[in-house]
């Protein structure tokens, strides 16, 4: 096949269910296993969004926007279901940013000759397909926004604001949660920023600018959303897989400790996962586990055992459809962070 054959079929996104499934969640309650679980977890994330104190922790992992989730991730965003985001820098640049840029993921298979599709320039993510050349053009646009503001270290939240001026003026769609984000004040962190396509567009700004140039600075990522943790009453956790997005939201907790003003646990947290001790402990630590470190409070926690693309889409459009979201305040946790700033 040629390449157009291949890229033929875009992946289309997920956005809340416009049908009632209350009451499908409900009746999960009265099942067993991950059924169960999913039920009980959907109720926790309403609880937070009920709760007028909770800042809402949206943590972020695995290849979930490419597989058609951003769209349920947008509308959360939009509807103030979520107050900060924590996510690898693949969701965000290579898939989020990439997309609003006029770009897509495709549908595809993994019975395919991948030595074809490599001469042909396109990168297969397990099931779906994604234009190799289109992403060196997300590479080249992070560079540009890089040289164009002032050389200094970032935290990747002020760069991810950076990204979401530009889509302002240039962005091809306007279904993106940077563009979204930016325009709301949420917090997007990505601790791991360099480990997307970002990566190669910084590298190539710092190379040209060797001694005058834009940097990230992790620790400041963590200092930020440390302040996020002391601007709160009480925080709760949604953790969409593992990872290292998981690992620094649970840590902000200790962080304050660290920092001589502690504050209460998390006191809400559910995690999506599908992993388990084999992968080293860590997607897969459990939330019991995390209380033994100060991190979360174990009342209002939940596991679910389940692949995020099926999971997610019920558990947020319940919340969704019971309506809490209606009556919170946003919190633009951007602005707050910005005049602490200039304090």
């Amino acid at each position: 096949m040629d390449k157009k054959n291949y890229l033929r079929e875009r992946i289309r996104h997920i956005g809340m269910d416009t049908k009632d499934i209350t009451g499908l969640v409900d009746s999960f309650s009265s099942m067993a296993f991950q059924s169960r679980n999913l039920s009980n977890a959907a109720r926790i994330y309403e609880k937070m969004l009920r709760d007028k104190d909770c800042t809402i922790i949206l943590c972020l992992a695995g290849s979930i926007f490419s597989a058609g989730l951003k769209g349920l991730v947008y509308e959360m965003v939009k509807n103030n279901m979520v107050d900060a985001i924590v996510s690898t820098g693949a969701l965000m640049v290579d898939q989020d940013f990439f997309e609003a840029q006029g770009f897509s993921h495709y549908l595809g298979t993994p019975l395919v000759d991948d030595e074809d599709l490599r001469k042909r320039h396109i990168d297969r993510i397990y099931d779906t397909y994604i234009d190799e050349d289109e992403l060196r053009v997300c590479d080249d646009t992070i560079g540009a926004i890089a040289d164009n503001i002032d050389p200094r270290p970032y935290s990747s939240r002020e760069f991810i604001i950076e990204m979401g001026k530009y889509l302002s003026k240039n962005g091809k769609k306007t279904d993106s949660v940077v563009l979204e984000a930016y325009r709301r004040g949420v917090p997007i962190f990505v601790p791991a920023f360099s480990d997307s396509s970002a990566g190669f567009g910084l590298i190539k700004h710092q190379w040209a600018n060797p001694a005058n140039h834009v940097s990230i600075d992790s620790a400041k990522d963590f200092l930020e959303l440390t302040k996020v943790k002391l601007a709160s009453k009480e925080t709760g956790l949604l953790m969409i897989g593992g990872g290292v997005p998981k690992n620094f939201a649970q840590d902000i907790v200790v962080a304050t400790d660290v920092l001589g003003k502690p504050a209460p646990m998390h006191k809400y947290a559910v995690q999506i996962t599908v992993a388990d001790e084999r992968d080293g402990a860590l997607s897969s630590s459990t939330l019991k586990e995390a209380h033994s470190w100060g991190k979360v409070d174990t009342s209002n926690t939940q596991m679910v055992y389940s692949e995020a693309t099926i999971a997610m889409p019920i558990l947020v459009s319940y919340a969704y459809q019971k309506g809490a979201w209606k009556g919170r305040e946003p919190k633009n946790y951007n602005a707050v962070l910005e005049k602490q700033m200039q304090v």
